[in-house]
């Protein structure tokens, strides 16, 4: 099987899980539903928990059961200064530049995070798109709703030509059952919920060039 196409994640996943950024976020989260929600302290990390498994992210959550202005949320969640959290890799950078496939962002983030984030990285030329979670609404990952928008963004009819790269076992155990060829990052193993793991950007074009079968 060729791949043509790569959905990436984003968070925890194009940059190290130990940079600190994604915990900075989820504090954000909430703090906002904390302050300006007015949800008691004690009820929020529980709720997380409850919306994450049920709705597939916070966000989804809040929407579907309390009264909350998206954008707004959404902004306060993301206004950090990346630049504390994570830096460009050299390696990272040359393993994208050599993918023969066409590459895009697939995040339960919003577009505007996602962009900054490339930019920080600097490997925004890499991705011919970004599927985030305003164009995904009502939707998210793990939903296999969001996955068909993401395939007819791609413009890929065949799943099994698309592989999915997401640090989330939920995530690629849906891409798995829909069919992509999922791949685990940052795990050494999926317990059989992804097609393949990795660890290190330098283990893709292996991947690629049909090591897996």
């Amino acid at each position: 099987m060729i791949f043509t196409t790569i959905f990436f994640d984003l968070d925890d996943t194009l940059y190290p899980a130990s940079s600190g950024l994604w915990p900075a976020l989820k504090a954000r989260m909430s703090q906002y539903m904390i302050e300006r929600m007015h949800i008691p302290a004690e009820d929020v990390p529980g709720l997380r928990e409850k919306y994450f498994r049920e709705y597939g992210t916070t966000l989804r959550g809040l929407q579907a059961r309390h009264k909350i202005d998206t954008q707004d949320f959404l902004a306060y969640v993301h206004d950090v200064n990346l630049t504390d959290y994570i830096q460009p890799d050299p390696l990272q950078q040359s393993v994208f530049a050599s993918l023969p496939t066409r590459n895009l962002i697939f995040t339960n983030s919003d577009l505007n995070h996602a962009r900054r984030v490339l930019r920080v990285l600097q490997i925004e030329e890499y991705f011919t798109d970004i599927v985030d979670v305003t164009r995904m609404d009502p939707y998210c990952k793990p939903n296999p709703e969001a996955f068909a928008l993401a395939l007819k963004v791609a413009g890929e009819s065949t799943p099994s030509k698309c592989i999915m790269i997401d640090d989330l076992p939920n995530t690629v155990k849906a891409a798995k059952g829909l069919g992509l060829y999922s791949v685990l990052f940052g795990a050494p193993d999926s317990n059989g919920d992804s097609d393949a793991t990795i660890s290190d950007w330098c283990q893709l074009p292996s991947l690629l060039n049909g090591s897996h079968h």
